[in-house]
C-alpha cells in the first residue's frame, strides 16, 4: 500500500530534506517517527529536496507500508514523533505507480523579501537586504526567465539535465513583504535562489538584461552572478 503524505516544516531547523549521516534533516525525522509508528524501517520518497535553511509550506513524500490504521489516525502518528518544527498535514492513498517526484506536474517556490525594518524575529525566514528594491526592476528582469530554457547558468552543482519550463513568475508586495513567486515544471539544486540573486543583481545594476539573455541563450557563460540565501525560499506547492 503506498501512502502520499504532505507536510509543512520551519527550514531553519534543520540541514535540508535529504537525509544526510548523523545531522538533522527531515527525512531523517521523518523516517524515525514512521520508525516508531510501524516498529520497523520505512523509507521515504520526497518529491524534491530542500537545501539547508530551506522552507516548506508544502513538500510531499510517499512511502509503502502493508498496514492501514486510516489516514487521520496515520497522520496523527506520524506527527506525534516528530518535533514542532513539522507540521504534517495530510495523508492519501496514491496508486502503487505514483512517485513523489516523477509524477510531479509543477511546483510553485516563493521567495519572501522584508522591505521594512529589520527584526532578528525575521531573520531566518525572510531576505533582509541592506539596500534599496525597485519592484519595476524585479519585474522587468523576471520576465526574461518565463519560458522554455536550459538554466545550465543558473544551477548549482553537476546535472545531467538543466533544461526546465517556469510557466509564472510573479511579483507581490503586501504591507511589508515582498514575495517573487515561481512557477515552473522542475528547478535544479539553487535554481530559484540563483534566479532571485540574479534579478537582485540587475536591480543593484551589477549585471544587464542583455548579460542575463545571454546566460540564458547560452549554456557556457563564464558569469558569476549572486546566489539569494537559503532563508527567504518555501516551496509552497506541489501539484500532480
Amino acid at each position: 500500500m503506498r501512502y502520499l503524505v504532505k507536510i509543512a516544516y520551519d527550514g531553519s531547523k534543520f540541514y535540508g530534506f535529504q537525509r544526510l549521516n548523523d545531522l538533522p534533516t527531515v527525512q531523517k525525522e521523518i523516517e524515525e517517527s514512521l520508525k516508531r509508528v510501524f516498529k520497523k524501517e520505512v523509507l521515504i520518497k520526497g518529491a524534491g529536496r530542500t537545501d539547508k535553511g530551506v522552507h516548506a509550506f508544502e513538500q510531499c513524500f510517499h512511502f509503502d507500508i502493508d498496514y492501514d490504521m486510516g489516514l487521520e489516525s496515520l497522520r496523527k502518528a506520524i506527527q506525534r514523533y516528530v518535533s514542532n518544527y513539522i507540521l504534517v498535514k495530510s495523508c492519501h492513498y496514491v496508486e502503487d505507480s505514483f512517485h513523489a517526484r516523477f509524477s510531479v506536474k509543477k511546483k510553485v517556490y516563493v521567495y519572501k523579501i522584508n522591505l521594512g525594518e529589520a527584526s532578528p524575529l525575521k531573520e531566518d525566514f525572510y531576505l533582509q537586504p541592506k539596500f534599496a528594491i525597485d519592484i519595476k526592476k524585479l519585474k522587468k528582469v523576471s520576465k526574461l526567465f518565463v519560458g522554455q530554457y536550459d538554466f545550465k547558468n543558473f544551477v548549482s552543482g553537476e546535472n545531467a539535465n538543466t533544461v526546465s519550463l517556469i510557466y509564472d513568475i510573479k511579483i507581490k508586495k503586501e504591507k511589508d513583504i515582498l514575495s517573487i513567486i515561481f512557477v515552473g515544471k522542475a528547478f535544479y539544486k539553487y535554481m530559484v535562489r540563483n534566479l532571485v540573486g540574479a534579478m537582485l543583481d540587475y536591480n543593484k545594476g551589477k549585471v544587464s538584461l542583455g548579460d542575463i539573455k545571454k546566460m540564458l541563450d547560452y549554456s557556457q557563460v563564464p558569469k558569476q552572478l549572486s546566489t539569494a540565501p537559503a532563508k527567504g525560499l518555501y516551496l509552497k506547492k506541489i501539484f500532480y
